[in-house]
């Protein structure tokens, strides 16, 4: 088991910047890949970028692409989301997922099975 705990989020104007970060704790936190989702009011929740164990491989939607950068320290059992350039469109609350330990597929949604409680992104024109 896994318990994750998000921060970051908050109200910006279209252009600026946020860094969302997700503390996650249990034994094998470490272990496992990690991902950001998102959901939009009336809108399915949609997996934004999810990022390898190691940390060397990551994925994104193409709509934050060259926007979005997903990280992790492992030291600190820290996954954080760097959003660039933010749009209106952007705007969403924003969840820390986690998928199996032992597992490597951090591209397919299906795949995560614990949410953190989210955190509100809004992003104003």
């Amino acid at each position: 088991q896994v318990q994750l705990a998000e921060s970051g989020g908050g109200l910006v104007m279209t252009g600026e910047s946020l860094r969302l970060s997700c503390v996650a704790s249990g034994r094998t936190s470490n272990t496992r890949p990690m991902g950001w989702f998102r959901q939009a009011p009336g809108k399915e929740r949609e997996l934004v970028a999810g990022i390898s164990v190691s940390g060397a491989s990551t994925y994104y939607i193409d709509s934050v692409k060259d926007r979005f950068t997903i990280s992790r320290d492992n030291a600190k059992s820290t996954v954080y989301l760097q959003m660039n350039n933010l749009r209106p469109e952007d705007t969403a609350v924003y969840y820390c997922a986690a998928a199996p330990a032992l597992t490597d597929n951090y591209s397919r949604d299906s795949n995560f099975r614990y949410w953190g409680q989210g955190t509100q992104v809004t992003v104003s024109s």
